[in-house]
Parts: structure tokens; sequence; C-alpha cells
């Protein structure tokens, strides 16, 4: 299940698990008049995220959290997924996974590419597919598109599902090494991103195995003073060159902390795609 943590400008923020009922039909308002901030598949991380979001927008802070409401307290997953545009984040280490999957079989949840559920044909799939968080050891994740492809070239519905995946995904989906599978040793691989690359990169020279988000964070800081340097003296070269070196810093720290620089990004334009505002003196401010 899926929390909303909405935002109606000028008026609250809230949580729902169904924006329709809730904001547009209890409240009045249209697609347009509210911005979705955050989705957690938690209900006590909507809890905090709602409280955080009061505070940061100056709203009063709800007395009674949401998790607390008399009317949510049944609604607790046995296992808490946390999900992101990208990811489905487990909350137990990979070597322990597999248990905790088969304790919740006929758990489902949902992601912006589909419903997911456990069941020994799809627990096939994530326990060869399944990552480490590189911030938390106690962490691992799934990517949700390869994890749909899989639901899109095997018939995980049927109740005989589990005989029928060979651990392998179809239509490029991610192998264990995070390597599309319509690569190989022989074929030059089209299919990698930007990102795909630097984190190969990254990974090949031990960053992910031995460095430190603390210090990533630093590099980035002084990435930017790069490019505000290259921007002041109007150096077109320096400034490529840092915004190209800050996006390759921001990359590993990113996967540093156990969420890939996609999903950022995503939540961030998640946020930004439905402001409104305007531009004053060079820059865009929000409404």
């Amino acid at each position: 299940m899926i929390y909303y943590i909405y935002h109606i400008p000028g008026k609250k923020i809230g949580v729902t698990t169904n924006l329709k009922n809730r904001v547009e039909d209890q409240q009045g308002y249209g697609p347009g008049e509210y911005e979705i901030l955050a989705r957690r598949n938690d209900i006590g991380e909507a809890a905090k995220y709602e409280a955080l979001y009061q505070r940061m927008y100056g709203y009063p802070v709800d007395i009674v959290p949401y998790d607390k409401l008399n009317c949510n307290k049944n609604k607790l997953n046995k296992m808490k997924i946390n999900v992101t545009e990208q990811t489905s984040t487990f909350p137990c280490p990979a070597n322990k996974l597999k248990g905790r999957l088969m304790d919740n079989i006929g758990l489902t949840w949902e992601t912006d590419h589909g419903v997911f559920f456990i069941n020994e044909s799809s627990i096939k799939w994530i326990m060869a597919n399944v990552k480490t968080s590189m911030f938390n050891a106690e962490r691992s994740y799934v990517y949700n598109k390869a994890f749909s492809r899989f639901y899109e070239n095997h018939d995980a519905y049927s109740s005989n599902g589990q005989d029928q995946y060979d651990g392998k995904t179809l239509a490029g989906g991610l192998s264990p090494e995070r390597v599309p599978e319509c690569c190989d040793d022989e074929t030059p691989c089209s299919c990698k991103t930007q990102f795909d690359l630097i984190r190969d990169w990254a990974d090949e020279r031990g960053l992910y195995d031995n460095g430190d988000p603390k210090t990533q964070a630093l590099k980035l800081m002084e990435e930017v003073g790069e490019i505000a340097r290259a921007v002041l003296k109007d150096d077109f070269d320096e400034a490529v060159d840092g915004i190209g070196d800050a996006v390759v810093v921001l990359t590993n720290l990113a996967e540093l902390i156990g969420m890939p620089i996609e999903a950022c990004i995503d939540e961030a334009y998640d946020v930004i795609s439905k402001r409104t505002g305007k531009m004053v003196n060079g820059t865009f401010v929000k409404d």
C-alpha cells in the first residue's frame, strides 16, 4: 500500500492512500490544485514525513500522528517495504531476505511500475537480483522496472508460477550484477546509461566497497565551488568539466547511501513538476 504525503498550498499537508477520494472528492481540490511531496510504503514513515513537511512548510503539526489514528492502526504491512520510483527496499539484509519473503507469501505492494506480490516464483527472481544497500547493510533492494519485466515475461500470477522462472529476466532486465541482459561479452552494450557506466567505473575502483558518503559529500562541495568559480569567470570549458564531475560525485554518493541517482532525480522531479511560480531576478520562485 502506498501512502501519499500531499500538499494543498496555503491550506494543509496530509497523508492518504487514495488521493482522488480524500483530496479531490472529499476536500474538493482538483489535480492541479495540490502536489504530492512524497510516497511511502510504510505508514510509520509516512507519518514522520507528514510531520517533517508540516514543519518545513510552516503548518501546525498534527497532535496525533497519522499512524496512531484509530482508523489507521490495522494498516501496517507484515513486512515494511519502502517504495520509490526506482526501487523496492526490504528491511533486512540479502542473506536473510529469503526467509522473510517466505514468511510473507501473498504480500502485495504498489509501485509506479505496477502491483508486485510475493510468491515462490517472484522470490526466485528477487533473490537472483537483490542488491545490498551500500549505506545500510541491514537493508536490500531490487529495481522496480526490472521486476516489472519479470511479470511481463513470466506467468508469475499462475498457481504453478513457481516452476516457470529460470532465474533470468527477459526484455533487458537486470542480472544479479546489475548489467542489462541485452548485453554480453561479445556484443557492445548499447543499453547502459551514463549512470550505469559511472557506477561500473566506481565499482571497478573499489569506491563502493571502501568509500565513505561523508567524503563524497565533501568532494561534492569542492566540485560545486569549482563550478561557481568557472561561472563567475565566464569559463565555459571549466563549467562543463565541473558540472560533469559533480554529476559523477552525486551518482556515487547516491549509490553509497543505498539509493540510485535515478531514484533521487525521480523523487525531486515528482515534487517540482507540480510547482507553480515565476522568475524573479533570474531565479524561479515558487508560489
